[in-house]
């Protein structure tokens, strides 16, 4: 047997290349990102840049077979770092190497690398893992849709430990490159752009990317048989929509909304600045749920949401998400109201452009058949609470907080601030907090004290604060304060707008 020798101060040099750091330097990732709502949500110690999922479905039998092929920078020197999945993992590598592993909680993953990992380095993390999402409940309640031909992630705040791992928390968004092979004869339907596809022995796959970070919860994936309309919008912009084929009798007026999604953009654009992702579309599988939500660049629909007719509102409020939700994330879940308040606002100024009631009539509408005591007024918009993240309340007083700022800065500032915040923290995440600085320092107004009193107040706003917000009429010196007010005029788009008031009622989550 050879002996290298090593002289004591070669010995030091090579101990210190070995080991930057002592053991103690590195410690386990948070186990949550420390959200305000929802604390196991999320990880800490690293960030994600990209997701790449390679997946195999079989319908008939719900089994999903990935690969995922996580990017990602480490944020403190890590022994020990977890991912949120809850289905079975057979193994995990981390730079190549093999790792140790570990299911804790209802979606933890647990990684041990082989060797710790140092501070602002990129690492590579490969998961192989199987399952069928159908079986997987977490709290009571899932994420997945079991379909007559498929399955669908879609669901909000979380989705995605039903069908790949991930930092699952809006604070940590990254582009997504989505691999799915399916049955011939069925379809794979995901966010972005579909890049190719391609047969063989029976099977097909879809390649698809998002190019633009994308939080875990708006990652989507559909597969059954669908039909597909696809197109360009006037400026190059890919338009793909899809429907499943036993949609029955709501199949007519889903299409009948849905396809008008490059018209709604268009439309939005002009309010909310340049479309900020690389597709457009929707589509509407075949699940017994009632809500509809924003997974980015293609909207989910339940088909419920048609059941009275087209319905254009609900699709200018999920495209509005494209931008205030999507483009522009929460930075914690209390901050909702800058998702739904926008949302709901887009379907009012919608009504106002089509001359079905201007947004200022569906504010005194809200306003005034919503007595004192009503416990819609409990909420609040800007804090809610994890029980009430999606309550009407966000919605319609989410924006009548909107139309109080329209009314008190002037309609050049305030299209200014809808049209220049999500430009400003494009792909990125705000609180309400950032919002009523930006809307201060774009109209030069100070602006706290009436966004304490639309979002944070648990009571209703009365004169003069409802007055000064122009949605409380002015006492009159020839009318008596004991009057009986008049009734209020009910606007033409109400009806529409409340039938999309399911539009998150996400299974009772």
């Amino acid at each position: 047997m050879h002996r290298r020798i090593i002289v004591p101060s070669a010995l030091a040099a090579s101990l210190l290349l070995a080991i930057p750091a002592s053991a103690a330097d590195f410690t386990p990732g948070a186990s949550g990102i420390g959200d305000s709502y929802y604390p196991a949500s999320g990880n800490g110690g690293y960030d994600v840049s990209h997701y790449d999922l390679r997946l195999k479905y079989q319908p008939a039998t719900d089994l999903l077979e990935g690969t995922a092929t996580i990017l990602a920078t480490t944020k403190q020197n890590l022994s020990r770092f977890n991912l949120d999945l809850g289905l079975r993992v057979s193994e995990v590598r981390v730079n190549g190497r093999v790792a140790k592993f570990a299911a804790s909680g209802d979606h933890e993953l647990e990684v041990t690398p082989a060797v710790p990992l140092e501070k602002n380095k990129s690492i590579s993390v490969v998961v192989r893992y199987a399952g069928k999402p159908s079986e997987l409940k977490i709290g009571g309640w899932t994420a997945w849709h079991r379909t007559p031909d498929g399955g669908v992630a879609a669901q909000e705040p979380d989705s995605a430990v039903w069908w790949f791992p991930s930092n699952d928390h809006p604070l940590d968004k990254a582009t997504f490159d989505v691999s799915v092979l399916v049955p011939d004869g069925t379809q794979a339907i995901s966010n972005g752009v579909l890049q190719s596809q391609s047969s063989k022995l029976g099977w097909t796959r879809y390649n698809w990317r998002s190019n633009k970070p994308q939080a875990t919860y708006l990652a989507t994936l559909a597969v059954g048989k669908f039909d597909i309309t696809t197109d360009r919008t006037a400026n190059g912009l890919p338009v793909l929509n899809a429907y499943s084929k036993d949609l029955g009798d709501n199949g007519g007026a889903a299409r009948a909304s849905i396809e008008r999604s490059t018209e709604v953009a268009e439309w939005l654009e002009s309010v909310f600045g340049p479309y900020p992702f690389n597709s457009l579309g929707g589509y509407v599988p075949n699940v017994t749920s009632g809500y509809a939500l924003e997974t980015q660049t293609r909207p989910f629909y339940s088909p419920r949401q048609f059941a009275n007719g087209a319905n254009v509102s609900v699709v200018v409020h999920e495209l509005a998400h494209q931008w205030y939700g999507d483009s522009v994330s929460v930075a914690d879940w209390k901050d909702i109201w800058i998702n739904e308040g926008f949302a709901r606002y887009s379907q009012w100024l919608w009504s106002e452009k089509e001359g079905e009631g201007t947004a200022q009539e569906l504010a005194d509408y809200v306003y005034q058949t919503r007595a004192a005591d009503d416990p819609f007024w409990t909420v609040k918009p800007g804090d809610p609470g994890a029980d009430n993240q999606f309550d009407i309340a966000v919605y319609d007083r989410g924006a009548l907080a909107l139309q109080a700022l329209r009314n008190e800065v002037g309609d050049e500032d305030f299209f200014a601030i809808l049209k220049g915040w999500p430009q400003e923290h494009a792909y990125g995440n705000a609180k309400v907090s950032d919002f009523v600085k930006y809307a201060e320092r774009v109209s030069g107004k100070p602006l706290a004290g009436l966004f304490d009193t639309w979002l944070y107040q648990p009571v209703k706003p009365a004169s003069p604060a409802a007055t000064a917000a122009g949605l409380a009429p002015a006492p009159s010196a020839r009318t008596s304060a004991a009057a009986k007010p008049a009734k209020p005029v009910q606007p033409k788009s109400w009806k529409k707008i409340a039938a999309t008031n399911e539009i998150h009622d996400h299974a009772g989550h």
